[in-house]
């Protein structure tokens, strides 16, 4: 039987590996942690249990088609709750905007900000609706061969019509004058770790998700995705070999032949896909062919700063998602991040309570507080104080729960763990970025990065890197694609 090497355990690997050996291929996943989900993780300390990958279960129609190729019902495997409202958005002067998908509550908050705003809002919504299928349909959701097909005269109507030329924020602009709505339908360009100055007015598409098609949340946690796809890989019959660490790609002439293992091992393969972040493995697990280099010179997202805290005792007013704008100096946080790598001032904050929706991952009378506060990643020529940075983070977030009525939490903070850029960049993510590549025009569709190398036809690539992008929902479609073209560029497997 044709066998296909993955390497790397994350969704996309899963996804990927579940994905050929459905067609036929003989599926090895190798991966060098001891249990599969890469990003979308877990840590278990004290009792306590936190998600460090997303929080948010976004895009369901994307996971439904990934278990329904793959044989299954994502019912069967995962118990969907329902998250509205989605969070509570808090500015600088006090206010708050409870986002919600009951549209008269809508109505009433914003009318207050901004009075005739909620028809705006309407109209913002249903650009998001078309953005959103448009991209799935024709975008995101599609390869493209060559620069001609992507810059057809079928395909440039759509990327205008996607307003994939302007930026999100000068398009919700024209929706909302009160900067506190600006800021408000505009930080989730954070998801992906791209400045909304920066980013495409596309992504409208994430408000249009998340308070239409509805955030989510798997009971015990998001690594339930991840724990679910790895069942249905082994029921598939793909083999992990886990604390297996990939040293090398072997290649000869235009093909892969295999991979070296750190202990030298050589295991053959007629297929290889490189699930591990694709800057690493141009820099690491290939021969140099310029690549790496013209890969470290292009945009990267944000990191960030991540604290994981059991907390005794009640957190409330918190809910489940709770974001803190710096909406009074919007501008100058994403400067801080984007242009300068390090922290703003004062940052933003986005808190994340899982023990409000499952309380098993919290021992009783505690909560579990997953906080992220967005920072600039690793600066190569001025490299950051990391630990002096992670202390004033963690400062303002006390003072942002204080100020907010809990008073001072510290010494109920009964567990903590932290992770931030120089663990990211441990984890072969270049220059500790968390979220892969960014995707400014330049670095989206046919112009980001290819799922197959341009010289080993039979090297292939999925993750968050290459196209379509970042995100559960995207690295999904990213194994789809590549398994597409696996399928229909290598003999049928034997």
């Amino acid at each position: 039987m044709d066998s296909a090497l993955v390497i790397g355990a994350g969704i996309g690997g899963l996804a990927a590996a579940s994905r050929l050996a459905r067609a036929g291929y003989a599926v090895t996943v190798f991966e060098k942690s001891g249990r599969p989900g890469g990003r979308t993780n877990i840590v278990e300390t004290d009792g306590f249990r936190f998600d460090t990958g997303p929080t948010l279960f976004l895009m369901q129609e994307v996971f439904q088609q990934t278990y329904a190729d793959l044989g299954e019902q994502m019912e069967d495997h995962l118990d969907l709750i329902r998250m509205d409202p989605t969070y509570q958005v808090h500015f600088h002067d006090g206010s708050k905007l409870l986002l919600t998908a009951d549209l008269l509550h809508m109505r009433e908050q914003l009318n207050i900000f901004e009075p005739g705003s909620f028809e705006a809002y309407a109209r913002f919504l249903s650009e998001g609706h078309r953005h959103y299928y448009a991209s799935l349909d024709r975008f995101v959701g599609r390869n493209f061969r060559s620069i001609f097909e992507y810059l057809s005269l079928a395909n440039i109507p759509m990327i205008v019509h996607l307003k994939a030329l302007n930026k999100h924020y000068a398009n919700v602009s024209s929706y909302f004058k009160d900067p506190r709505l600006r800021a408000a339908f505009t930080f989730q360009n954070m998801y992906l770790g791209v400045s909304p100055y920066d980013a495409l007015a596309t992504y409208s598409l994430l408000q249009y998700t998340e308070l239409a098609e509805g955030v989510w949340f798997p009971r015990g946690g998001m690594y339930r995705v991840i724990e679910s796809l790895a069942s249905v890989a082994e029921k598939l019959g793909v083999q992990f070999r886990y604390h297996t660490p990939v040293a090398k790609i072997q290649v000869e002439g235009h093909r892969a032949t295999g991979v070296v293992l750190e202990d030298d091992t050589f295991v053959p393969g007629h297929v290889v896909v490189a699930n591990a972040d694709l800057p690493y493995v141009y820099r690491s697990m290939l021969p140099d062919n310029g690549m790496a280099k013209r890969l470290n010179q292009l945009k990267y997202t944000s990191s960030a700063l991540m604290f994981y805290w059991g907390v005794r005792g009640s957190v409330d007013p918190l809910l489940p998602h709770n974001v803190f704008l710096s909406d009074h100096r919007y501008r100058e946080s994403f400067t801080s991040i984007f242009r300068d790598l390090t922290l703003p001032e004062p940052p933003s904050i986005y808190i994340h309570v899982p023990s409000k929706i499952d309380p098993t991952c919290a021992p009783p009378d505690h909560h579990c507080l997953m906080v992220l506060v967005p920072v600039g990643h690793i600066n190569e020529q001025q490299p950051q104080d990391w630990d002096q940075l992670r202390k004033r983070a963690r400062e303002a977030v006390l003072d942002t729960l204080a100020k907010l009525g809990l008073g001072d939490i510290s010494d109920r903070i009964v567990s903590e763990a932290t992770l931030g850029p120089p663990d990211y960049q441990a984890m072969n993510l270049e220059k500790g970025s968390a979220f892969g590549l960014s995707h400014n025009f330049l670095q989206v569709g046919y112009l980001r990065p290819k799922n197959r190398h341009d010289h080993y036809g039979n090297l292939y690539f999925a993750g968050a890197s290459t196209h379509p992008g970042t995100g559960l929902p995207m690295v999904l479609l990213s194994a789809r694609l590549t398994v597409e073209r696996i399928l229909q560029e290598q003999p049928q497997p034997r």
